[in-house]
């Protein structure tokens, strides 16, 4: 472990030289983002800011790492997954680009316990940032509960994810918000795009990379038909899985089956499944009383957020023996003989098992993270009063994003007419 105080805490500097071309890799496939890296690095609208985040470590987040401190933030980050930091690239931001030690305070390694966790969370806020970047609002919930004192003199912040969205709403509803949150998951360029297209790709590539099985024919059992289990379906279904999905809500069991796969209650499809992805957000979708009907040999992933999802400690409770049989791939023998495989430990699979959703997809998500903290800012220094809850990006910073990363694509569009605009707002026209 390298460690040095008030700068960095890592695994192993000697990763940096590849961490570095990693993250050169994600750059040239995130047009947006380093097109408005080019664009603020000359006004430095961050400068004299302290932007604190608590993101999966990935070569993406480091592009966005490195494009808010060229826009003249002072940055400090941590890992918001005990398994999802890449080591190479924690290494290279704490180097800097030219591995010279001009990098970013970084506390963040693969493999933390939960006091590892939060201790690298807790020095990241050493120094009250101005505003949070979160995914899972760990940092945000971190500073309310154990740093309350610290929320006045925070602008706001922004969340990443579905899970930490609902954890924050919740806080608002609850009066128990300290500071503005933008919820930049709701963005149509991130939820449509990241949420679908990102994670149906990487949690396949989780799954493949932790277990090497065959997807085509196996029956595929998809617990949640949100944005991210739509996805996931979609790309088991396109690999040839029979796709089933558990659901609670009538509507996206309902489209479900119009998309063309199976809907049925856990409970069945437990005894069908060779394959099971959790994608909810909610605690105990798969339990004791699952996991014991089975087939031999069936395997198991998470890819929402938190590792509640799979009741592991049900799992275990019913099993006579554990162990890991490859990597991010954890064998368990239940008391019936049968063998049950659990991948990443429950945890998200496509991080801790793979290298996260692809470049392009989180290209436009990290752009509307850098709008977010621009518009906060921005705000502060108008002299505008927000209100201390979460809010929605605005329309037209989505679609600037999605302008940007179309032309980037070598992609034209229409545009309206002048009389197309018109009739837009004409309510007398009719029949």
């Amino acid at each position: 472990m390298d460690h040095k105080e008030g700068q960095y805490k890592v695994a192993n500097l000697a990763l940096a030289e590849d961490g570095r071309k990693r993250i050169e890799w994600a750059e040239s496939r995130m047009p947006v983002l380093m097109r408005l890296r080019e664009e603020y690095s000359q006004s430095q609208p961050f400068a004299g800011y302290k932007i604190t985040g608590c993101l999966h470590v990935t070569k993406e987040t480091a592009v966005l790492i490195e494009t808010l401190k060229a826009c003249g933030a002072e940055v400090a980050w941590s890992g918001c997954n005990p398994l999802s930091t890449n080591d190479s690239v924690a290494a290279a931001l704490a180097l800097g680009p030219n591995g010279d030690g001009d990098g970013v305070e970084i506390y963040a390694w693969y493999g933390q316990d939960t006091e590892d966790f939060y201790w690298c969370i807790d020095r990241t806020i050493d120094k009250t940032p101005d505003t949070t970047l979160d995914d899972g609002a760990d940092l945000i919930f971190r500073v309310h509960s154990a740093f309350p004192e610290k929320t006045k003199d925070i602008i706001g912040g922004s969340e990443e994810t579905t899970t930490g969205v609902h954890r924050l709403r919740a806080m608002a509803d609850d009066g128990k918000l300290g500071y503005p949150v933008y919820a930049v998951n709701d963005a149509e360029t991130k939820w449509d795009f990241d949420n679908v297209y990102g994670t149906g790709q990487s949690t396949l590539d989780g799954i493949l990379r932790a277990s090497s099985v065959l997807i085509a024919g196996k029956n595929f059992v998809v617990a949640g038909y949100g944005h991210c289990g739509r996805g996931v379906a979609m790309r088991a279904k396109g690999m040839g899985a029979n796709v089933i999905v558990t659901e609670v809500k009538p509507t996206a069991a309902l489209k479900a089956t119009l998309d063309g796969m199976r809907v049925m209650p856990m409970a069945e499809a437990a005894k069908v499944g060779d394959i099971f992805v959790t994608a909810t957000g909610m605690k105990d979708v798969i339990r004791g009383d699952h996991f014991v009907n089975m087939k031999e040999g069936a395997i198991v992933c998470n890819t929402g957020h938190y590792d509640v999802e799979l009741n592991l400690a049900e799992l275990a409770e019913l099993s006579t023996d554990a162990r890991m049989i490859r990597d991010d791939n954890r064998e368990y023998t239940l008391e019936n003989g049968k063998k049950i495989y659990v991948l990443a430990d429950g945890r998200l699979v496509n991080l801790a098992a793979a290298e996260g959703h692809p470049s392009e997809v989180m290209d436009m998500s990290f752009a509307n993270q850098l709008q977010a903290h621009l518009a906060l800012i921005r705000a502060k220094e108008a002299g505008e009063t927000l209100e201390n809850t979460v809010m929605d990006l605005p329309e037209e910073l989505d679609q600037e994003i999605a302008g940007i990363k179309l032309e980037t694509m070598g992609l034209a569009i229409d545009s309206l007419t002048d009389e197309q605009v018109v009739y837009a707002t004409d309510y007398s026209a009719g029949t």
